[in-house]
């Protein structure tokens, strides 16, 4: 009996719940457009992977805000602030003009980093903090 409970409590758990907290935004103008990926190839662009959770979340409110992952598994995040909400980023001359971060605050060379440098494993509800950063 003891077996079939939990098995049962395994089976309705609900799936994992990312909290993720942004740092150094610059003005709370437009938007932030979230990915959250378990796909190396779609990231950081989630744009070509179904499987993927996308959100937006409006600038003023984006000091701390949830987002549901749909299994326990490796994910990486990439923000955007959209901040004329126009749902991309921005560039010039190849540099983004609006601000971008990723989970696990990857050192920026050259291009978004790796699906690697940015990924961390879901086991159950957690933090991520994500540091904006802005090229011009």
């Amino acid at each position: 009996m003891a077996i079939l409970l939990l098995l049962t409590a395994a089976a309705s758990a609900p799936p994992p719940t990312v909290e993720v907290s942004v740092t150094g935004l610059r003005n709370a103008k437009g938007q932030l457009l979230v990915c959250l990926t378990t796909n190396p190839k779609a990231f950081p662009d989630c744009s070509k992977d179904k499987g993927s959770v996308r959100m937006a979340v409006k600038a003023a409110d984006a000091g701390d805000f949830f987002v549901h992952a749909p299994a326990t598994g490796t994910y990486a995040i990439a923000v955007v602030h959209d901040e004329n909400s126009n749902n991309k980023l921005d560039t010039a001359i190849f540099l983004p003009k609006e601000g971008f971060g990723f989970s696990r605050n990857p050192t920026i060379t050259v291009g978004p980093p790796s699906f690697k440098s940015a990924s961390f494993v879901v086991a159950g509800d957690m933090r991520q903090s994500i540091r904006m950063k802005y090229m011009l």
